[in-house]
């Protein structure tokens, strides 16, 4: 997102991605609350952004503030910023990803506080919607602790890559998480195929979700390094936190009370675990040591930018 304003906004996702599939077991359910939690905590994020950002009072054109009856919380101009939020530089102040401030002067915090924060009400509102839909079905099937792990380790690595490429801009959002999870239940349908029914609709389904958000990501002025940075993290997060025991997994729905059914995990799982944790560490390394260091992503990566922006008739990229 941009309009006279230099913030990344990180897109929402779509609201079909938790009827990708129906898992064979439903014995064990756990009741949703951090995902709840999670929400609660974006918005009251928004709030303290809006209450410090308090337009009226930085307001040098007279007036020009959007809803100004709502006081300090009102709106930035919308040409400075289309999507009814704060101005950058309260973003900035207030926790937003900047390379500058992450690398030179050691602000490697904001890697985590970017995830909290968003560049308007209906940055918010989409990226919200999309939390709700998608994270409570994983944490009533996974439960809240590895879901938990998941959303916050996919936002981390989502701020690396788009630190590593985005560097004359403030990016904020929690769409890199969300994508993390997205990355998370496909990697978890494909470890767990054995027990799923509908398994290629399913699949082709979650493609089909993953591939139209990563599109929206090539318009100007969205961060789509965070969602792609949060899909791989993800991806690679499922295969180690979300396997599943195979065998006599469908014949504990029907056995007698108290009789015990052993279950155990296939090679296949122990294998793409083991692989994955060992890329998540060499990724989450290298990835550290080369944003500290400084590099551009750009310097190994020339035709890059076009995973972020592409040109068009319509618009034009300005190679951050």
């Amino acid at each position: 997102m941009r309009g006279g304003t230099d913030i990344e906004s990180r897109g929402g996702e779509k609201d079909r991605a938790t009827n990708y599939a129906v898992v064979q077991d439903r014995d064990t359910t756990w009741i949703s609350w951090l995902i709840p939690l999670f929400v609660v905590v974006n918005v009251v994020m928004f709030v303290v952004v809006m209450y410090f950002n308090n337009c009226p009072k930085h307001d040098d054109s007279g007036g020009s503030c959007v809803a100004r009856f709502l006081g300090r919380f009102s709106f930035q101009p919308l040409r400075e910023n289309p999507l009814f939020g704060p101005s950058s530089s309260t973003l900035q102040r207030l926790g937003g990803l900047e390379w500058n401030k992450v690398v030179h002067q050691h602000q490697g915090w904001r890697l985590i506080t970017c995830i909290w924060l968003h560049a308007g009400v209906v940055h918010l509102i989409a990226n919200m919607l999309s939390l709700v839909i998608i994270g409570i079905r994983l944490e009533q099937q996974c439960g809240f602790a590895r879901i938990g792990i998941i959303y916050l380790l996919t936002g981390i690595g989502g701020s690396i890559l788009s630190s590593l490429f985005i560097q004359g801009s403030i990016s904020v959002g929690a769409s890199g998480a969300l994508f993390g999870l997205l990355g998370a239940m496909l990697s978890e349908l494909i470890t767990n195929w054995s027990i799923y029914t509908n398994k290629v609709c399913a699949l082709l389904t979650l493609l089909v979700i993953v591939a139209i958000n990563l599109a929206v990501g090539i318009l100007p002025h969205v961060d789509n390094f965070a969602h792609i940075g949060g899909f791989l993290t993800g991806f690679l997060l499922g295969f180690v936190l979300l396997p599943r025991p195979q065998l006599g997994w469908m014949e504990r729905r029907s056995r007698p009370a108290g009789v015990r059914v052993n279950s155990k995990y296939k090679a296949h799982q122990y294998i793409l675990g083991l692989i994955s944790l060992v890329l998540l560490v060499a990724w989450f390394t290298v990835g550290l040591v080369m944003l500290f260091r400084g590099v551009n992503g750009y310097d190994h990566c020339h035709w890059c930018h076009y995973l972020s922006c592409v040109p068009t008739s319509r618009w034009k990229c300005d190679g951050n």
